[in-house]
């Protein structure tokens, strides 16, 4: 049968937890949380765990040395005003242990709630899980089915609810206590007598569509008003408006409610005077635009090129992408040439904070992924710190990308096991510490290949050998990708011939002859175009 689910107020409870195991260590944890005195009967030889010797140390909970749950015990440790009886038990023992049995008839008999770990027959109460949020909880029980399996449900739940429904439960609450209060005054001056404040949760009868208006009655009447009122509010309005009311809309409901407006004209708007228009929050978006294909771009990304006020790109993202942008949408590309990528970035900043300043929506599209060598997160910092706290939206990076582009599988059983990815360049055009020979790895190294020759120096101090395989994937996945085929010994040359069509990286590794390699006899291969997906 299904169980009854209540919501107790457990300020100043006893809570009696038997056990030393972990769980009893999130039990008291929780009970302390719900602000329940805890007490912990267990043997003095007990090797209690970390956070239940922390509590107890600190003086959050009391240790009851015993090794056997008594009446006496039940009875004599709890609160002085219910005559010493325990208000919970959690028992925590090891499924089978015979006290289990032994304790759970025992509360049942004295009527005390008692919880017994992966034992449903022996619970008189199941524990929910629960999601908080301010004064909103849920909670969901498979009665004793699978706490696991409440678990995930409980996520998935949470997850398709809006944002701040908890600020919109308390600001909910303080309209429901104005209106109260509002004809509680109303009432009070014709000198009748006004009951205390009750708990209007009736259902819905068959009057609850009626027509809302003004009735200077006595109390019942305005009683029954205010229920179908409010009611009504909450079951036409979307929940997504409910969740923007702001503090000054209580006011202006408040009034609505006074003049006897209907909130049930339409389930999206009522005749209630309009909400306060509360100015454009502005919102900036970090988005990955891929490695260039624009097929590759995620739907959340494309969402957001579409729908955005202002869109900074980086001077890397391909054509195909940009070509997305709406006409309508400004676009600003950035200037970055030798020397003046840090002057630009600035000005990149500067023009995204000035239209969020004016309540825009900011698109900073990057090529790959935002967060892989893309200051994504320098930039997230700098736009936390002015109050606009990015939504990131990430990318197919070309470090794990281009090597599928160019037949090399980064990873290969008996050949790679491990990827690293790094930079040839470090900050303000450093060189960096290059990444050491470790046989069963593949190398992927970004904004690289203007200056090779460094690069292919740096990794045979390393330990890297001339013949190592390696392979520069330039443009990878457009029309015009190139992947030059060498090795560390010829990779320069071949290059240096070829001439050089960014952006590009470079791959190092015995993978890259897994699949394709330079045939005997020549020094590199070179690839021309993708063939597409």
């Amino acid at each position: 049968m299904p169980s009854i689910l209540i919501a107790t107020d457990c300020t100043s409870h006893v809570h009696l937890i038997v056990g030393h195991t972990p769980l009893a260590s999130a039990r008291a944890t929780r009970s302390l949380e719900l602000g329940a005195r805890v007490k912990l009967l267990a043997p003095a030889d007990a090797p209690l765990h970390y956070n239940l010797l922390q509590q107890i140390s600190s003086g959050a909970v009391e240790w009851i040395q015993k090794d056997i749950v008594t009446r006496e015990d039940l009875t004599t440790l709890g609160r002085e005003e219910v005559m010493g009886v325990v208000d919970a038990v959690f028992v925590t023992l090891s499924v089978g242990c015979a006290q289990n049995a032994q304790i759970s008839a025992l509360c049942k008999k004295l009527r005390i709630p008692v919880n017994v770990a992966d034992s449903p027959s022996l619970c008189s109460f199941t524990l929910l899980s629960t999601y908080t949020d301010g004064p909103l909880h849920i909670g969901i029980t498979t009665s004793g089915r699978g706490c696991k399996l409440a678990s995930r449900i409980r996520r998935e739940i949470v997850s398709h609810l809006p944002p701040r429904l908890g600020e919109t439960c308390d600001r909910f609450g303080r309209l429901r206590r104005r209106i109260w209060q509002e004809d509680y005054a109303a009432v009070d001056a014709g000198g009748e007598g006004v009951p205390a404040e009750e708990d209007e949760d009736l259902g819905q009868g068959a009057g609850f569509n009626k027509l809302v208006v003004e009735n200077e009655e006595g109390w019942e009447e305005r009683k029954g008003r205010r229920i179908r009122w409010l009611s009504q509010m909450c079951e036409y309005w979307p929940l997504e408006r409910l969740c923007a009311l702001g503090e000054g809309d209580v006011e202006g409901l408040l009034e609505g409610y006074k003049k006897g407006g209907d909130p049930v004209v339409h389930h999206a708007q009522s005749i209630l005077p309009p909400l306060p228009t509360l100015p454009k929050q502005g919102k900036i978006l970090l988005v990955g635009s891929g490695p260039g294909h624009p097929d590759l771009l995620t739907t959340a990304a494309l969402n957001a090129i579409t729908s955005a006020d202002l869109i900074l790109a980086d001077k890397l993202v391909p054509p195909p992408v940009l070509a997305l942008i709406p006409r309508r949408t400004p676009v600003h590309i950035a200037r970055k040439f030798p020397g003046n990528a840090d002057a630009a970035q600035e000005e990149l900043l500067s023009l995204g904070l000035s239209a969020l300043q004016s309540g825009k929506t900011v698109v900073r599209l990057k090529q790959g992924d935002p967060y892989i060598y893309g200051r994504g997160g320098e930039e997230y910092l700098f736009f936390s710190a002015k109050g606009y706290a990015p939504i990131v939206v990430p990318g197919i990076t070309s470090a794990l990308s281009a090597g599928m582009f160019a037949g090399i599988p980064l990873t290969h059983r008996g050949v790679s096991d491990q990827v690293l990815i790094c930079t040839g360049t470090g900050r303000k055009g450093e060189l960096p510490v290059w990444p050491e020979y470790v046989k069963g790895r593949t190398t992927v190294l970004l904004m690289a290949l203007h200056r090779l020759g460094e690069v292919v120096e740096g990794l045979k101090s390393r330990g890297w050998g001339g013949d190592m395989g390696c392979a520069v994937v330039e443009r990878a996945s457009c029309g015009d990708q190139r992947v030059v085929r060498s090795t560390l010994g010829e990779v320069v040359a071949a290059v240096e011939e070829v001439g050089s069509r960014p952006p590009g990286l470079l791959v190092v590794g015995e993978a890259c002859g897994v699949l394709r390699g330079v045939s005997e006899g020549k020094k590199w291969v070179v690839e021309e175009g993708f063939g597409g997906f």
